[in-house]
Protein backbone atom coordinates (compact mmCIF):
# COMPACT_ATOMS: atom_id res chain seq x y z
CA UNK A 1 0.00 0.00 0.00
CA UNK A 2 1.34 3.40 -0.95
CA UNK A 3 0.97 6.17 1.58
CA UNK A 4 1.96 8.80 -0.96
CA UNK A 5 -1.07 10.65 -2.30
CA UNK A 6 0.97 12.92 -4.54
CA UNK A 7 3.79 15.43 -4.45
CA UNK A 8 3.61 19.10 -3.61
CA UNK A 9 4.31 20.90 -6.91
CA UNK A 10 6.35 23.62 -5.17
CA UNK A 11 8.30 21.78 -2.46
CA UNK A 12 8.34 18.34 -4.18
CA UNK A 13 7.72 16.75 -0.78
CA UNK A 14 5.45 13.74 -0.48
CA UNK A 15 1.81 14.43 0.30
CA UNK A 16 0.51 11.84 2.73
CA UNK A 17 -2.44 11.21 5.00
CA UNK A 18 -0.88 11.82 8.46
CA UNK A 19 -3.49 9.68 10.22
CA UNK A 20 -2.77 6.74 7.94
CA UNK A 21 0.99 7.16 8.44
CA UNK A 22 0.66 7.36 12.23
CA UNK A 23 -1.50 4.22 12.25
CA UNK A 24 1.13 2.38 10.21
CA UNK A 25 3.89 3.62 12.51
CA UNK A 26 1.96 2.28 15.50
CA UNK A 27 1.36 -1.00 13.69
CA UNK A 28 5.08 -1.49 13.01
CA UNK A 29 5.88 -0.68 16.62
CA UNK A 30 9.43 -1.48 17.67
CA UNK A 31 10.15 -4.11 15.01
CA UNK A 32 13.86 -4.29 14.29
CA UNK A 33 13.95 -5.96 10.86
CA UNK A 34 15.61 -3.87 8.18
CA UNK A 35 12.39 -3.40 6.14
CA UNK A 36 10.54 -2.30 9.30
CA UNK A 37 13.34 0.11 10.25
CA UNK A 38 13.40 1.65 6.78
CA UNK A 39 9.64 2.06 6.74
CA UNK A 40 9.69 3.66 10.20
CA UNK A 41 12.41 6.10 9.06
CA UNK A 42 10.35 7.14 6.05
CA UNK A 43 7.15 7.48 8.08
CA UNK A 44 8.87 9.63 10.69
CA UNK A 45 10.38 11.77 7.94
CA UNK A 46 7.07 12.44 6.18
CA UNK A 47 5.34 13.05 9.52
CA UNK A 48 7.74 15.93 10.19
CA UNK A 49 9.84 14.20 12.84
CA UNK A 50 13.33 14.44 11.29
CA UNK A 51 15.25 14.07 14.57
CA UNK A 52 13.54 10.75 15.35
CA UNK A 53 13.99 9.70 11.72
CA UNK A 54 17.72 10.50 11.93
CA UNK A 55 18.29 8.24 14.94
CA UNK A 56 16.50 5.35 13.26
CA UNK A 57 18.12 5.96 9.87
CA UNK A 58 21.56 5.69 11.44
CA UNK A 59 20.48 2.43 13.05
CA UNK A 60 19.11 1.13 9.74
CA UNK A 61 22.43 1.82 8.01
CA UNK A 62 24.24 -0.16 10.74
CA UNK A 63 21.79 -3.06 10.45
CA UNK A 64 22.10 -3.08 6.64
CA UNK A 65 25.89 -3.02 6.91
CA UNK A 66 25.88 -6.01 9.30
CA UNK A 67 23.07 -8.15 7.94
CA UNK A 68 21.91 -6.83 4.57
CA UNK A 69 22.98 -7.02 0.96
CA UNK A 70 24.84 -4.25 -0.88
CA UNK A 71 21.50 -3.15 -2.35
CA UNK A 72 19.99 -3.01 1.15
CA UNK A 73 22.88 -0.87 2.33
CA UNK A 74 22.51 1.53 -0.60
CA UNK A 75 18.77 1.91 0.04
CA UNK A 76 19.42 2.57 3.75
CA UNK A 77 22.13 5.13 2.94
CA UNK A 78 19.90 6.92 0.41
CA UNK A 79 17.07 7.10 2.92
CA UNK A 80 19.50 8.35 5.58
CA UNK A 81 20.75 11.04 3.18
CA UNK A 82 17.16 12.09 2.49
CA UNK A 83 16.68 12.64 6.23
CA UNK A 84 19.93 14.64 6.33
CA UNK A 85 18.55 16.74 3.45
CA UNK A 86 15.23 17.35 5.23
CA UNK A 87 17.22 18.60 8.21
CA UNK A 88 18.90 21.16 5.91
CA UNK A 89 22.39 19.65 5.65
CA UNK A 90 22.50 19.85 1.88
CA UNK A 91 26.24 19.38 1.35
CA UNK A 92 26.35 16.21 3.46
CA UNK A 93 23.25 14.82 1.75
CA UNK A 94 24.69 15.65 -1.69
CA UNK A 95 27.97 13.89 -0.91
CA UNK A 96 26.26 10.71 0.33
CA UNK A 97 23.75 10.62 -2.53
CA UNK A 98 26.52 11.13 -5.10
CA UNK A 99 28.44 8.17 -3.70
CA UNK A 100 25.30 6.02 -3.67
CA UNK A 101 24.26 6.98 -7.21
CA UNK A 102 27.73 6.24 -8.58
CA UNK A 103 27.91 2.87 -6.83
CA UNK A 104 24.42 1.87 -7.99
CA UNK A 105 25.16 2.86 -11.58
CA UNK A 106 28.49 1.04 -11.44
CA UNK A 107 26.65 -2.12 -10.38
CA UNK A 108 23.97 -1.66 -13.06
CA UNK A 109 21.20 -1.13 -10.49
CA UNK A 110 19.22 1.47 -12.42
CA UNK A 111 16.26 1.64 -10.03
CA UNK A 112 18.47 2.32 -7.02
CA UNK A 113 20.56 4.84 -8.98
CA UNK A 114 17.34 6.62 -10.03
CA UNK A 115 16.23 6.71 -6.39
CA UNK A 116 19.55 8.33 -5.44
CA UNK A 117 19.44 10.85 -8.29
CA UNK A 118 15.84 11.80 -7.49
CA UNK A 119 16.81 12.52 -3.87
CA UNK A 120 19.98 14.33 -4.88
CA UNK A 121 17.84 16.45 -7.21
CA UNK A 122 15.53 17.26 -4.31
CA UNK A 123 18.58 18.24 -2.27
CA UNK A 124 19.76 20.64 -5.00
CA UNK A 125 16.20 21.93 -5.41
CA UNK A 126 15.89 22.79 -1.73
CA UNK A 127 19.33 24.40 -1.85
CA UNK A 128 18.02 26.53 -4.77
CA UNK A 129 20.47 25.05 -7.31
CA UNK A 130 17.78 24.45 -9.91
CA UNK A 131 20.14 23.66 -12.80
CA UNK A 132 21.75 20.79 -10.86
CA UNK A 133 18.33 19.67 -9.63
CA UNK A 134 17.01 19.53 -13.19
CA UNK A 135 20.06 17.53 -14.34
CA UNK A 136 19.54 14.98 -11.55
CA UNK A 137 15.79 14.71 -12.17
CA UNK A 138 16.45 14.11 -15.87
CA UNK A 139 18.97 11.39 -15.01
CA UNK A 140 16.42 9.79 -12.65
CA UNK A 141 13.81 9.94 -15.41
CA UNK A 142 16.14 8.31 -17.94
CA UNK A 143 17.08 5.52 -15.53
CA UNK A 144 13.46 4.93 -14.57
CA UNK A 145 12.40 4.74 -18.20
CA UNK A 146 15.32 2.44 -18.98
CA UNK A 147 14.42 0.08 -16.13
CA UNK A 148 10.67 0.04 -16.81
CA UNK A 149 9.73 1.82 -13.58
CA UNK A 150 6.06 2.23 -12.66
CA UNK A 151 4.16 5.21 -14.06
CA UNK A 152 4.01 7.00 -10.69
CA UNK A 153 7.83 7.10 -10.54
CA UNK A 154 8.04 8.43 -14.10
CA UNK A 155 5.41 11.07 -13.23
CA UNK A 156 7.35 12.06 -10.10
CA UNK A 157 10.49 12.67 -12.17
CA UNK A 158 8.53 14.66 -14.78
CA UNK A 159 6.85 16.77 -12.06
CA UNK A 160 10.27 17.42 -10.54
CA UNK A 161 11.79 18.51 -13.86
CA UNK A 162 8.86 20.86 -14.43
CA UNK A 163 9.22 22.34 -10.92
CA UNK A 164 12.96 22.90 -11.41
CA UNK A 165 12.28 24.59 -14.77
CA UNK A 166 9.67 26.89 -13.19
CA UNK A 167 12.00 27.83 -10.32
CA UNK A 168 14.94 28.34 -12.66
CA UNK A 169 12.86 30.61 -14.91
CA UNK A 170 11.54 32.59 -11.93
CA UNK A 171 15.07 33.01 -10.57
CA UNK A 172 16.37 34.32 -13.90
CA UNK A 173 13.46 36.81 -14.15
CA UNK A 174 14.11 38.00 -10.59
CA UNK A 175 17.81 38.65 -11.20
Amino acid sequence: MSYIKGYDPDTLREQVDPRQCKERLDEIGEQRSLPALLERVWLLKVLGRPDDAMVLSEQSVRVARMAGTRKDLLRARILHASVVQVRGSYAAADQELTTCAEEAEGQGWAAIAAFAYQHRGKTHYEAEDYESARRDFKRALFLRQESGAPDDQIEQALLSIDAADRRRAAASVAS
